[in-house]
């Protein structure tokens, strides 16, 4: 196998977590929304860690991205 084929391989792999970040996503934000609908009192309180989880789900992307990115180019 070429080095650039597995180059290319390896890319396609390291951004398959990206699939596992959307589905994190909407869980993230589905289960906010739910529980805002429920109980509307709450959901300011709720709202930091709302914040929180999609920063520490959007950076995980980032860096599948990043070694994607690693792994192509050098």
């Amino acid at each position: 196998m070429e080095l650039e084929a597995a180059k290319m391989i390896g890319a396609g792999i390291a951004t398959l977590a990206l699939a596992g970040i959307g589905i994190g996503l909407g869980n993230i934000f589905g289960s906010y929304l739910s529980g805002a609908l429920r109980n509307p009192s709450a959901a300011p309180k709720q709202f930091t860690n709302l914040l929180i989880g999609f920063a520490l789900t959007e950076a995980t992307g980032l860096f599948a991205l990043v070694i994607a990115f690693l792994i192509l180019f050098t």
